[in-house]
């Protein structure tokens, strides 16, 4: 994906990259499908998030203070959680970079401080074999149950197991749906999502590991309801258990606000000031300016100087997504896997395109080289791989209230996407905007002289003429920039347009 996002960097990420790199005729299929998978997935992310704070906020509650918690109450808390994203979103844009670097501050040093504080506060320690030795089954319904360990094998269940951490390592598309607002994004949005997933991986592995260290009743926690917030008050005690609670709730928080940015620039200014969004909503933006979802979201609005009407509908989605809660977990459960399953399958049809379509894949400045083929077939095989063990059931016995209904929600996104396609969408979606053309060409020009592809080194004079011509092609017409598209590199990078 880093190397594909080299080549192509638009804020339309995923499905734009799956118009360039398929044949043209059937171009805007690919888009289409990707678009909607994509799409699905990014509202699905932000519900997850958001719906996972309301319940920790509500659960704490209810530990602390008997507070008496019901469906509708955590629904109403999830409204909150939305309305003040929307709030930082529409009325504090300009400064939504501070915020930015208040979630690095809570998401590094606040994540240190928290396992330090575990580890030191912690009566005992458990033992390095009971950490990394030590294996529950917990997919039992009941005691008198057996669980998917048992009944099946380990290697099911770890297989099943594996739905956390994926939806954890989950979203670093956002580095390129934000690369329209980053400089130089050829080169530093690879980096950004590849470091996005290596700061994750990491915090996230000692997290678990100092939390593992700290559990000072195995029975008691596994029997809480809230098994976090039980390690943290036996550790810490009830106060500063709470105070590292809060910590959680701030950084799942910013989470949901950033829906898991992966920061491209190597500076704030390589954001917009103006226009900085959260990865759903540029992806959203993206896909309305290409025809995707109504044009009228993609309008920026004159006095918040953002897409209002994007950011206020990917709120609502996330909203209505949620509210299968009232009737049934199981079936929320279901509703919000997707997000994983979405995301991945909308990650895989660029990545399988490099493999059946070499010739339309021209790479950027970051290239994987030899191992780029390798790369690509493994992450393929993984993808095919989540998408069916995450529809496998999860409880035993398998009932009403513990089936896995993530195939039938994986079946309504994908009924839906091919369905529109061919009853209607077919007929007046082209797959890309005319001003991806533009925007393309001012990230080739952050460059410079490293992507121009000239063989004579000596025509200095030249070359210097040409990108000088390329540097004012943004601030004139439709008509220059169609000139400029038919310069041997823009033709190289983007024959498709």
């Amino acid at each position: 994906m880093a190397e594909i996002l080299s080549a192509i960097p638009t804020s339309g990420g995923p499905y734009f990259w799956a118009y360039m790199l398929a044949p043209q005729h059937h171009a805007p299929f690919f888009a289409w499908i990707t678009g909607w998978f994509n799409l699905i997935g990014q509202i699905a992310v932000t519900t997850g998030i958001d719906f996972g704070l309301a319940n920790l906020i509500s659960t704490t509650a209810t530990v602390s203070n008997g507070y008496n918690s019901t469906a509708g109450k955590t629904l109403g808390i999830l409204a909150v959680i939305l309305c003040s994203h929307v709030a930082v979103n529409l009325f504090s844009v300009r400064k939504l970079r501070y915020m930015i670097y208040t979630s690095i501050i809570l998401n590094s040093v606040g994540i240190l401080c928290l396992m330090v504080s575990l580890l030191a506060k912690a009566p005992k320690l458990q033992t390095p074999g009971f950490v990394f030795g030590n294996f529950f089954d917990g997919t039992a319904a009941d005691e008198e149950a057996e669980g998917w360990g048992v009944r099946a094998s380990p290697a099911y269940l770890a297989a099943i197991g594996v739905l956390m951490s994926q939806y954890t390592i989950l979203g670093y598309d956002a580095s390129a749906h934000l690369c329209e607002e980053t400089r130089k994004a050829v080169r530093h949005a690879p980096i950004g999502l590849l470091s996005a997933i290596a700061v994750s991986a990491g915090i996230g592995f000692f997290v678990i590991v100092a939390m593992l260290f700290c559990i000072q009743d195995f029975d008691a926690v596994r029997d809480s309801p809230l098994p976090v917030l039980k390690i943290l008050t036996d550790a810490c005690g009830e106060g500063g258990g709470l105070v590292l609670m809060i910590l959680i709730m701030l950084c799942v928080w910013h989470c949901g606000l950033f829906s898991l940015v992966g920061f491209s620039g190597e500076h704030p200014s390589s954001y917009a000031d103006e226009d900085v969004q959260t990865s759903n909503s540029r992806m959203m933006f993206a896909f309305a300016r290409d025809g995707g979802i109504p044009h009228r979201l993609h309008i920026i609005d004159a006095r918040f100087k953002s897409p209002m009407r994007t950011v206020l509908f990917g709120a609502a989605c996330s909203f209505l997504l949620a509210l299968p809660v009232l009737g049934s977990q199981v079936a929320f459960n279901g509703t919000t896997s997707i997000a994983t399953i979405g995301l991945y399958i909308s990650y895989g049809i660029p990545i399988a395109m490099t493999l059946a379509y070499p010739q339309n894949f021209k790479r950027g400045p970051f290239k994987l080289g030899g191992a780029s083929k390798p790369i690509a077939v493994v992450a393929c095989i993984w993808v095919s791989f989540i998408t069916v063990a995450f529809c496998l059931p999860t409880v035993n016995p398998v009932e009403s209230h513990t089936f896995n209904y993530t195939p039938m929600a994986l079946g309504i996104v994908g009924l839906f996407a091919f369905g529109s396609w061919f009853l209607w969408a077919r007929k007046w979606f082209t797959g890309r905007c005319r001003n991806h053309c533009r925007i393309c060409i001012r990230q080739l020009d952050f460059l410079g002289e490293e992507m121009v592809n000239r063989t004579d080194t000596n025509d200095s004079k030249r070359r210097h003429h040409r990108h000088e011509r390329l540097k004012s092609s943004d601030k004139g017409s439709d008509k220059k920039s169609n000139i400029m598209v038919s310069r041997d590199f823009e033709v190289r990078q983007y024959q498709g347009l």
